[in-house]
């Protein structure tokens, strides 16, 4: 009894129509042989296993039917029969194997026998399979042949890299580019093939089966055959076609997308020791779980992906598949593929696979150790689904401190103050509580004088006025203020002068004091006429009336005196020696340390100030004289030389 021949063999197509997937070559083929517009050399290619040598001699079938021109060979005539699947052949088409017979010789060989007429047909056909392998000379040998060949000689080339057939061959013939078929198509031949050999194949292993193949038709038959010849009597099983092509079952793969959804550490682990301790392959087991993800990327994207084709699924799979979309949020599945890709590229020559595999998982499972955009797109689709389902996350979520009500725009932004202490001849003043509202972003506070920690008060609406915090003792009021009071809010009103405009708060800093306070008059000495008039002359008058306004809610009328006895000492620089007010070192490590607690006090953001912010159109312009430096820093800022090192 014969053996029967390969699978691949015994379906080998003999009509163009029988060829699937290159229907963007067999159609143009045909109709040039319809038309009897056929060349004389052809170069088929593509990748192996998807047709060229097949359709190369079924086109030297029609060429030499009895019947041509025809589109495909009759089949009756003895042309036909000779060419035919397991026919003895025709002495007038040969077909050589150019890895065997590619040197300079072996063309000479046939340039010399060409030329002799057909014996029986109407062509003399070469088939020359693997063309890439002629050496460069036996090419040329060749050249003059294929580009004026006589009459009856046709050259049909068949090669998987048309890049190495040199350019002068490649621009005498016409060049057909084969493809790898479509899953769906090759899935659906196999079937047809599956019945008529009356066998029966697990729907589920079909997919196994064209995915080993890789679109090459030869491949997939060859791979078919196998498993159609170890099958038992109830035919391919699903189960069979994993053990023997080596994927990884679906429920294993099922069970770490499971753990993956769950962030379930154990279960994940277990699946890739069950994995090693199978003796399955690491790299095989990373390309069947990015095919997954890959698959539920698709799905999640395309919901109809089954229906319309772009995922080939049995029923049962595709109802899993749309389970497990569920669990996933989009960004998550793209990060998990984007891992298991790069993991995939590693695993290629790793000495530790399973390593490799476990810190695959565990970055998947550990988006917070991951500082991608889109391990931080996973981390929050999280807390998303966490919330929408009502979870509470393990840690006490962080308390906000709730934002304080915004003042109206026309007004000043709320300060907190520092109230004032009474000066004392006691080296440690006793300050009073003060109370303050709730912690808000503040500008950085000055050194000032010590006073008790602040506590938290509830929050009250804004007043109409401006927000203020006045020490226990209440504001001087107008009509019964005195210079003396005015003088211990003087720190605060310079304070809030510096964060309504700068120039005005360094020019009364550094040259000016309080002189008097007769009913709503406040009289300020400078210590130079230069001071004086930069006071006058733009808005810092105004400014220091808004300041005072803020700060003890009165109305005062400025008066500028120049008095040279004024000797106004900066807060920030004041000696510690200084009667006035009270042992200034003391108060100004006092004031570091509240300020200190209060930036530590939890929900206080300071605020940063911007040096630009102070700068007004109403700021003196200096221009450009023929003054020097000195003359302009005391006109215009007070300043004095004290000594000149280098005068003479």
């Amino acid at each position: 009894m014969d053996a029967p021949l390969a699978l691949y063999r015994r379906y080998r197509p003999e009509t163009f129509a029988e060829v699937i997937g290159q229907d963007h070559v067999t159609g143009p083929l045909r109709q040039a042989l319809a038309a009897n517009k056929v060349n004389h050399a052809y170069l088929f290619s593509g990748p192996r296993g998807c047709g060229k040598t097949t359709s190369a001699r079924i086109l030297a079938r029609a060429l030499n039917c009895e019947k041509a021109p025809i589109s495909d060979p009759c089949g009756e005539c003895q042309s036909c029969r000779d060419l035919a699947r397991g026919g003895p052949g025709s002495i007038d088409v040969i077909e050589i194997d150019a890895a065997s017979h590619g040197n300079v010789d072996d063309a000479r060989e046939l340039r010399e026998k060409a030329f002799f007429a057909p014996v029986n047909s109407r062509y003399k056909v070469y088939i020359i399979d693997e063309a890439h392998m002629v050496s460069t000379h036996g090419f040329n040998a060749l050249l003059k042949l294929v580009e004026e060949p006589p009459p009856h000689l046709k050259f049909i080339f068949a090669t998987t890299e048309p890049e190495k057939v040199i350019g002068t061959i490649r621009s005498r013939t016409h060049q057909y580019p084969f493809r790898l078929v479509p899953p769906r198509l090759l899935t659906d031949y196999l079937q047809k093939l599956c019945d008529a050999d009356g066998v029966k194949i697990d729907p589920a292993a079909l997919p196994l089966v064209v995915r080993a193949g890789g679109g090459s038709v030869r491949d997939t038959l060859s791979i078919l055959d196998q498993l159609m010849s170890g099958a038992p009597a109830e035919g391919v099983t699903y189960e069979l076609a994993t053990q023997l092509l080596g994927y990884t079952p679906d429920a294993l793969i099922d069970e770490a997308i499971a753990g993956f959804a769950a962030f379930d550490g154990p279960r994940v682990f277990g699946a890739i020791d069950h994995v090693m301790e199978a003796g399955q392959d690491p790299r095989r087991f990373t390309e069947d779980l990015l095919q997954r993800w890959r698959d539920l990327v698709v799905l999640t994207a395309v919901p109809q992906a089954i229906e319309t084709g772009l995922l080939d699924l049995p029923g049962d799979r595709a109802e899993a598949l749309r389970s497990q979309v569920s669990l996933f949020a989009p960004s998550a599945l793209v990060r998990a593929a984007d891992i298991v890709a790069e993991a995939l590229g590693n695993l290629r020559g790793a000495t530790a696979p399973r390593m490799m595999l476990e810190l695959m998982c565990a970055r998947i499972l550990v988006p917070a150790v991951d500082s991608s955009p889109e391990s931080m797109a996973a981390r929050l689709d999280q807390l998303e689904a966490a919330f929408a389902a009502g979870a509470t996350a393990d840690r006490p979520a962080t308390t906000a401190v709730p934002a304080a009500a915004p003042a109206p725009a026309s007004e000043p932004e709320p300060v907190v103050q520092i109230p004032p202490v009474e000066a004392s001849p006691e080296p440690t003043p006793v300050p009073e509580p003060a109370p303050v509202p709730e912690p808000e972003p503040t500008p950085e506070p000055e050194p000032a004088p010590p006073t008790q920690e602040p506590t938290p008060a509830p929050p009250k609406p804004a007043p109409a006025s401006p927000t203020t915090v006045s020490p226990v003792a209440s504001a001087p009021s107008s009509g019964t203020s005195t210079t003396a009071d005015f003088r211990q809010s003087w720190p605060n009103v310079l304070s809030a002068v510096q964060r309504i405009r700068r120039f005005t708060w360094v020019l009364l800093n550094q040259n000016a004091q309080v002189v008097s306070l007769d009913g709503n008059v406040l009289t300020i000495g400078f210590v130079n006429a230069g001071a004086r008039n930069s006071f006058e002359s733009g808005s810092s008058a105004a400014d220091l009336q808004a300041a005072i306004t803020q700060v003890t809610g009165q109305t005062l009328k400025i008066e500028s005196i120049i008095d040279p006895a004024a000797n106004p000492t900066p807060a920030s620089a004041q000696p510690a020696a200084s009667p006035s007010p009270a042992p200034t070192e003391t108060r100004v490590s006092a004031g570091a340390e509240q300020a200190r607690e209060a930036l530590s006090a939890p929900g206080v953001v300071p605020e940063k100030i911007n040096p630009d912010d102070a700068v007004s159109m109403n700021d003196p312009v200096i221009e450009e004289s023929s003054a020097g430096v000195e003359e302009l820093l005391a006109e215009h800022l007070g300043a004095e030389i004290i000594d000149d090192p280098y005068a003479q």
